[in-house]
């Protein structure tokens, strides 16, 4: 059956601004684009040992049999949540089973028809829609800009009725920066709102996130980590109090009405923190690799968005320019991703470099050489029309 016509329209729109997406299979170039920063998705050891970690628990069983608050809440959940807890050092984590889900879950729920939700204005798509699907007004404020969220802050007159959420991203998923925490928790704290934090490409980069390496974990109403990025494996927790526990496993959606996850993805969460805690070699390695990256950026003075993460953008303006450039380092064996509007506003496409842990020194210098010299080559063409 063919599809509706207003469904090929935006199909062939896309396909006209050179944005159309498709899927396509792992390819065996060297690795710049996924997010498995610490090589833990890949590790035959972290496999074996999830396997006899389930042994040791008894727990063979395939799948979670049905949602949380009916049959699905198996022993491994309360394991793994206590462990969490302790970790990140905070009254309780809830696991969800995504990050899209639990953003979903938290920011349609927690928010109330009269409150405020002032968001940067680059928060990744999963807010955005958990916002969209609460009652509450939305604001954004300039991308890292305190100045402005104060302005906005200082806008909504608080009352009886009424809270103010401000939500930002640890290390932001397009541009790799961050904001400055510190000096936010202390507006947000003076001005009586509740502060809201996703780590999702933080947690392991920087061990248990950049909110307890800043010592700010008091002053965060609620995290939001996830383990598809640094730990290599699947699912997500917000961290925050047991009151805030309680009602999300009352009121979020997306927990209440899905499977929950099996034993086997709560068993990988468990060793991929062993091994975060016992084996600092990873992220030794990562951090090397990121000052080495920085310093050949410096070299041949590219333009990068500024950032000490694991992510690292330059921006090319226009999809076709930055897709012909990742085609040519793709042709030289390396894969790196071109971010595409409308995935970022139009004229701030650009190639997503991610570091890992299993990246050489050799690959970084030969990769933002080839970007160097294929940058030159693009911008002489492009004179030249």
């Amino acid at each position: 059956m063919n599809l509706p016509k207003k469904l090929t329209n935006k199909l062939k729109l896309r396909d006209e601004s050179n944005s159309l997406r498709s899927l396509k299979m792992p390819s065996d170039l060297v690795d710049f684009s996924s997010n498995d920063y610490l090589s833990f998705a890949k590790s035959e050891g972290i496999f074996d040992k999830t396997h006899q970690f389930l042994v040791d628990k008894n727990s063979k069983q395939n799948g979670a049999t049905g949602s949380r608050l009916l049959s699905g809440n198996h022993q491994l959940y309360n394991v793994v949540e206590r462990f969490l807890s302790d970790f990140h050092q905070t009254e309780s984590a809830t696991i969800f089973n995504s990050g899209y889900d639990a953003n979903i879950g938290f920011f349609s729920a927690v928010p109330q028809r009269s409150d405020v939700i002032l968001y940067d204005e680059f928060i990744h798509a999963s807010i955005r829609d958990g916002i969209q699907l609460s009652n509450a007004k939305s604001f954004k404020f300039l991308h890292n800009d305190l100045v402005d969220l104060e302005s906005r802050l200082l806008h909504f007159v608080r009352n009886d009725d009424s809270e103010v959420y401000v939500v930002t991203e640890s290390v932001f998923s397009m541009d790799g920066d961050s904001p400055d925490l510190v000096t936010m928790s202390q507006i947000i704290k003076k001005n009586n709102a509740f502060l809201i934090v996703d780590e999702a490409h933080a947690v392991g980069v920087f061990s248990e996130g950049l909110v307890q390496k800043l010592n700010l974990q008091h002053a965060v109403f609620a995290r939001i980590i996830t383990f598809g990025k640094a730990f290599g494996c699947h699912g997500a927790a917000i961290l925050g109090s047991k009151d805030l526990q309680t009602y999300l496993v009352n009121f979020a959606r997306s927990f209440i009405y899905t499977t929950g996850l099996s034993p086997h993805s709560l068993a990988t969460i468990r060793i991929a923190y062993n091994e975060l805690q016992s084996n600092h070699q990873h992220q030794k390695k990562l951090t090397e690799n990121i000052h080495h990256f920085l310093e050949e950026v410096k070299r041949l003075q590219l333009n990068f968005i500024p950032s000490c993460s694991a992510i690292h953008c330059c921006v090319i303006s226009g999809n076709e320019n930055v897709k012909l450039i990742s085609k040519k380092l793709e042709e030289n064996g390396f894969e790196v991703k071109a971010i595409l509007s409308p995935t970022v506003p139009e004229n701030k496409e650009r190639l997503r470099f991610c570091l890992h842990s299993y990246n050489s020194k050799e690959e970084i210098s030969k990769v933002l050489t080839l970007l160097h010299h294929s940058k030159l080559v693009s911008e002489s063409h492009n004179s030249k029309r």
